[in-house]
C-alpha cells in the first residue's frame, strides 16, 4: 500500500497507473482509495491519512466544493504517495493526532 495525507473539505478525482489515467474498463474496478480513521493537524490543518493501491501513482485532489475556497489554488497532482514508514515518522511530528470514531 501507498498513503498520503489530504486537506479536510478536499477530495481525490483522477487517478494515474503505470499506463497513464485508470482506466476502469482495463483494470475491471475503481482503484482501491480510502480515506482511514486517523489524521493530524498541522499548523491548525486537519490532514487526513488515505492508502491507495501500489499499482496507482499518482492521484489529482481537489476541494470538494470549489466555491467554499478561501485560496485560489483549485486542483492539485499528487505525484510522491508515502510509504508506511514514512506516514510514521509524519505521526511523530504532527502537532495533534485525530482519530474519527468508526461508526458500527
Amino acid at each position: 500500500m501507498k498513503y498520503f495525507f489530504l486537506s479536510e473539505g478536499w477530495t481525490h478525482k483522477r487517478v494515474w497507473e503505470f499506463g497513464g489515467l485508470w482506466n476502469i474498463a482495463v483494470w475491471q474496478r475503481k482503484p482501491h482509495i480510502q480515506r482511514l480513521d486517523l489524521g493530524i493537524v498541522e499548523k491548525g490543518e486537519i490532514l487526513w491519512l488515505y492508502e491507495v493501491e501500489d499499482a496507482v501513482l499518482m492521484v489529482e485532489v481537489g476541494p470538494i466544493d470549489c466555491h467554499k475556497m478561501t485560496q485560489p489554488l483549485g486542483q492539485v497532482v499528487l505525484r510522491r504517495l508515502i510509504t508506511a514508514e514514512q506516514v510514521l515518522d509524519r505521526l511523530r511530528i504532527a502537532d495533534k493526532l485525530i482519530r474519527k470514531e468508526s461508526k458500527i
